[in-house]
């Protein structure tokens, strides 16, 4: 009998350290890759006014790849500004990105072109439907709340020099 109680007992230890393994690998807040935030704020031009917000400016392929991934609240002033090498069709997607986005498509001239919105987590593919240079993500309902529409030109001078 007190054979069974230690293998019993050796077992739930085993789980337990099992389990403490899969919840530290478990990718959390503190992994989120924060970049510096740009000197100059990104302003849309919109058919009721300017706004402008602070950004993050995602321009190498890691950058991009990692994205708002795992961040959890942003300022409703602040987002990141994503700067492909080339105007080309692209494709997102909200895995590992706990909170809802708003992502703006930009062409090479600055003008909006597309604007979707990413759901919490989902793997489902994010496409403007055409080429684009720039994405711009912010947090959900941002575009409709300031009124930025497709066809709104965004002023930044990553922007400026993308489109030489």
């Amino acid at each position: 009998m007190a054979h069974r109680n230690w293998l019993t007992a050796g077992a739930l230890c085993a789980a337990i350290v099992v389990a403490a393994c899969f919840i530290a690998a478990k990718p959390s807040s503190a992994d989120a890759m924060l970049l510096p935030i740009d000197r100059t704020p990104l302003v849309v031009s919109t058919g009721s006014g300017e706004r402008s917000f602070s950004i993050e400016i995602a321009d190498t392929s890691a950058e991009r790849e990692a994205g708002l991934m795992f961040r959890r609240t942003m300022a409703d002033d602040h987002g990141m500004l994503f700067v492909f090498e080339r105007t080309a069709e692209v494709d997102f997607w909200m895995k590992n990105t706990p909170m809802a986005l708003d992502l703006i498509f930009i062409g090479q001239d600055g003008r909006i072109k597309a604007i979707r919105r990413g759901e919490p987590e989902s793997e489902a593919i994010i496409s403007p439907g055409q080429p684009v240079r720039f994405v711009l993500e912010l947090k959900a309902g941002t575009a409709a709340k300031d009124g930025i529409k497709e066809g709104d030109l965004l002023r930044h001078p990553a922007i400026s020099a993308g489109s030489n």
